[in-house]
Order: C-alpha cells, then structure tokens, then sequence
C-alpha cells in the first residue's frame, strides 16, 4: 500500500472506518484532511472522531424504514474501528416486519426484537452491540470490534460478564472473543493478524509484550516467547520517514542477532490474502518447534 498515493477515505478505511484527526493528518496531510472534510469525503462524529459519510447515513437508512442501525453500523457510531467498514447499513428490524423490495435495497437487514434498554437514539446500545457483532462476525471482524471497544475504554470484565451467559447461535464464539480482546492492540489491521495466530497450532501471542532478552530489544506488536516469535504488523501509517525506518531496522537487527525471528506483515497481505499469512506462519512454527525440540538457546 503506497501511502503517498492514498486519499484520506482510502486512509481511513484502511484503519478501520474511524479515526481521530491527528492520526489522519500523520497518514496524510493537514491540507489532504481539511480538503476531504469540505469535500463531504469524511464526517465529524462525536469526540472528535472522523468517518465515512456512509457511518453517518446509516442513521437516515435506518430511520427510513423504522429500523434501528446495528452491528459494524452501529459499531463505527460508538467510535469503534471495524476491519471492514459495511458497504451497506447494517439494520435491524423486529422479526414480523415487512419490507418491499425497493425498501431492502441498500441495506443489509438483521431480524430480532430489540428491547427497550438496547436503544438509544435509533442506534443499538454499546452491549448490545457487542453482543451482536460477536456472535454474528468472523473471528477476525469480531476481534477488530472488541479489541477497538477495550481501546476506547469499554472494561475487559463487561465484556466477559456480557458473553458469560450467552445462548443460541454464535454464542460461543462470542464467549471466545471475549476471552482474547485486548485493547492493546492498535488497529484492526493487527487484530485481524492476531486472529489469524490464534487459528495456527502451536502458535500462542501475546500483544504489546516488552521483550528483554538480555537487556531491552523492544515492544513488538505480538510476540510468542516460547518459539522467540515477533509479529509486526507493518502499518503504512507509522513508517512514513526515514528515520523511523532505521529505527525499525535497528531493532529489528537487535532481535535477530539475540535469537529471535521477526515477522512483518503489510496491511494488504494480513487483510487482501490471510490465507497466505497463516501458510507462512504454520511453515514458521514447524520449523521453529523442530529447532525448539533440538533445543532453543540456539540461535
């Protein structure tokens, strides 16, 4: 992904479909940003966040056929980053509901009776929310919502009370996210590729870990300590200058030359092509574990 050549909805897609200004203006540029607002390109949200204009028209859908904006919709409402911002309004509308066909164009439906204390403002709660988008989402996009939600302050004990007694579809796998978020992690971009290690036998991360090995190496993004893994998820974002590639480069030495293998990954592969990233990450546990069983001191 070339940075230089991405406007700012591109940018803010790519993190996730919400962003505060200054990220935006770090991946751009003052001008671009600014630029992009008067064009209508992006819309304010609360807290000072910015979005695609889709986010906020997901309100009008909704309204337009008595529905309520929900799961990655209503997500993008909170603030939450989602891996894939929706290219339709997710809405909900109660099971007996009918709608014509021109009425469900443009719009992607969920059907359930919402209660009264899962709205506000024509948009599903915070839990409900989380609830919907945790049972409903791939493991990837579920992880990306939950991860963004810690982040931004949600606690990590809620979200584990609000999945414990979870029944019917999806269920578990909601218990599950919950069970692996962190708000930790940055973006998206490295909640998908945490995702992706968490499907990889043999492979167990940890994110934002402080390595010193003896003395101090760094804080990769994720690391398995066994195997003397690190994980970067290469985000176009933070590597727009030289000096923060030789940095990177310094570090990166410093960690092979005690041991370890470092990994990056660009937001195309980790997004565009995961199968691609988990072939390389099984090959990398095969051999790491074999030379493990030789013994790991060995570099």
């Amino acid at each position: 992904m070339d940075d230089e050549c991405l406007s700012v909805a591109e940018v803010l897609t790519a993190l996730g479909g919400v962003a505060t200004r200054a990220v935006l203006v770090r991946a751009c540029s003052r001008r671009a940003v600014d630029a992009a607002i008067a064009a209508g390109d992006v819309v304010a949200l609360a807290r000072g966040r910015y979005a695609l204009p889709a986010t906020d028209e997901a309100r009008a859908a909704a309204h337009r056929v008595s529905g309520v904006v929900s799961h990655r919709s209503a997500a993008l409402l909170h603030g939450w980053a989602v891996a894939t911002p929706p290219t339709a309004p997710d809405v909900t509308l109660p099971k007996g509901r009918t709608l014509s066909g021109a009425q469900r164009r443009g719009l992607t439906l969920h059907r359930t009776d919402l209660g009264v204390g899962e709205i506000a403002d024509g948009v599903t709660t915070p839990a409900r929310t989380l609830v919907d988008c945790l049972r409903s989402l791939p493991l990837p996009e579920a992880l990306a919502v939950a991860d963004s939600a810690l982040r931004d302050g949600y606690g990590g004990t809620a979200l584990r009370v609000l999945t414990r007694d979870l029944r019917g579809p999806g269920s578990s796998a909601a218990r599950r996210v919950a069970a692996e978020a962190t708000g930790l992690a940055a973006n998206p971009f490295e909640s998908v590729l945490r995702a992706l290690c968490l499907d990889v036998p043999g492979l167990v991360v940890r994110a934002q870990v402080s390595v010193r090995d003896p003395g101090w190496l760094g804080r990769p993004d994720l690391v398995d300590e066994r195997l003397k893994v690190a994980l970067e998820a290469d985000s176009f974002e933070w590597h727009g200058d030289r000096a923060a590639l030789h940095r990177d480069a310094c570090r990166y030495n410093a960690f092979v030359a005690a041991g370890w293998l470092v990994l990056c990954f660009s937001w195309e592969e980790v997004m565009l092509h995961p199968e691609r990233v988990v072939a390389v990450l099984r090959a990398v546990v095969a051999r790491r574990t074999e030379r493990c069983g030789r013994g790991c001191g060995a570099a």
